[in-house]
């Protein structure tokens, strides 16, 4: 059965799940149906699919898709502009107070998205960030070289406590997202800028699978030094953070 839009009193929605995609056609209705699946004893939740500027039939599978899920969105860009952009048009784009993103190549499983959202539920106000940590990698040998190294050196510079950053599952408040600075290759740093913020993070094992089919459409030495320069960018914004002043509204007496 499709699932029923059910809006809260205020006309939002609690959760929305935002996945990004660019030639991705043969993996559309798989992933929607294991959303779904994952999802299902819910009543308040949306599907938004980013198209990043596809140029197979992702947007076709999509339109169609929509027939069936009357909870899922597509929004279109009409040039590919990167997995963060991509992001963050979902995000600006959500009725849900809480977001969860998840890659859209199905190499991250939907069955881990109730206990993310639990895990940001649970911690209240002070968390405003639930981060999957992959095991069981089925990446290639040198994709996870330079994952772990990459991991290793942003660890080092930003000292945010994370193991795993590239994991796409995670849930987030869409108020904190946004209150954010946006750049690209913002969603590779979200655990040192909630921090920033003075949020903290939840941590959830996920178990990594494989590619369901396609190739993928974000390689390591087109972003290589983008990503450096992203890093260090990211350590002066932490650098230059002034901390929250403690604010107290005068009343008359």
């Amino acid at each position: 059965m499709p699932f029923s839009d059910k809006a809260l009193p205020d006309g939002t929605l609690a959760i929305s799940i935002v996945v990004p995609v660019r030639n991705e056609a043969e993996n559309i209705i798989p992933l929607i149906e294991e959303i779904s699946e994952a999802l299902g004893a819910r009543r308040d939740y949306e599907i938004i699919y980013v198209n990043d500027g596809s140029t197979d039939t992702t947007g076709e599978r999509l339109s169609a898709a929509m027939k069936r899920w009357p909870n899922l969105r597509q929004l279109k860009h009409g040039i590919s502009s990167g997995q963060s952009a991509a992001v963050r048009s979902g995000v600006r784009a959500a009725r849900g107070a809480i977001v969860a993103t998840l890659d859209g190549d199905g190499q991250n499983n939907p069955a881990f998205l109730p206990e993310l959202i639990r895990a940001l539920e649970e911690g209240g106000e002070r968390v405003g960030l639930a981060a999957g940590q992959r095991v069981g990698r089925k990446d290639t040998g040198f994709k996870k070289f330079q994952s772990r190294a990459a991991n290793a050196v942003r660890s080092a510079i930003l000292n945010d406590g994370t193991r795993d950053t590239g994991c796409g599952l995670k849930a987030f408040r869409r108020e904190v997202f946004l209150m954010m600075p946006y750049f690209d290759g913002l969603h590779r740093f979200l655990p040192a800028l909630m921090r920033r913020e003075g949020f903290d993070v939840a941590y959830v094992e996920v178990i990594d699978r494989p590619r369901r089919s396609g190739v993928s459409n974000y390689g390591f030495f087109d972003r290589l030094w983008i990503g450096i320069m992203d890093l260090f960018g990211v350590w002066w914004l932490i650098r230059r953070k002034n901390p929250t002043p403690e604010v107290n509204e005068v009343t008359p007496k």
